[in-house]
């Protein structure tokens, strides 16, 4: 069982900074891709911003040049660096990854979509 657990929520005012954490943990062998989507009240899920294994990153054009995404492939965790906040980065925040993990039943390889169970940013002053 692999899961993925966010942390870094938080409340913060408008122009703050915070960051968001995401931990993989389970039989993993491999983790491909890795996000952040988030969900503002009334909308739908929308990818915040991703980054491979090897480090290349997209951003929605929302949060560039304000949000950084990072990760660190031996702790099998991701980051987002979240800077000049404002009221419409208000949302839950869903960390995914791609994982290559031992199914239960076969013993052999598959891959897996994970997602945590979200993280709650609010800015307000």
């Amino acid at each position: 069982q692999v899961q993925l657990v966010e942390s870094g929520g938080s409340l913060v005012q408008p122009g703050g900074s915070l960051r968001l954490s995401c931990v993989a943990s389970g039989i993993i062998f491999r983790i491909d891709t890795m996000g952040w989507y988030r969900q503002a009240p009334g909308k739908e899920r929308e990818l915040v911003a991703d980054i491979t294994s090897g480090g290349s990153t997209n951003y929605v054009d929302s949060v560039k040049g304000r949000f950084t995404i990072s990760r660190d492939n031996a702790k099998n965790t991701v980051y987002l660096q979240m800077n000049s906040l404002n009221s419409e980065d208000t949302a839950v925040y869903y960390c995914n990854a791609a994982v290559l993990t031992r199914d239960r039943i076969s013993g052999s390889g598959r891959y897996l979509e994970i997602w945590g169970q979200g993280t709650l940013v609010t800015v307000s002053s």
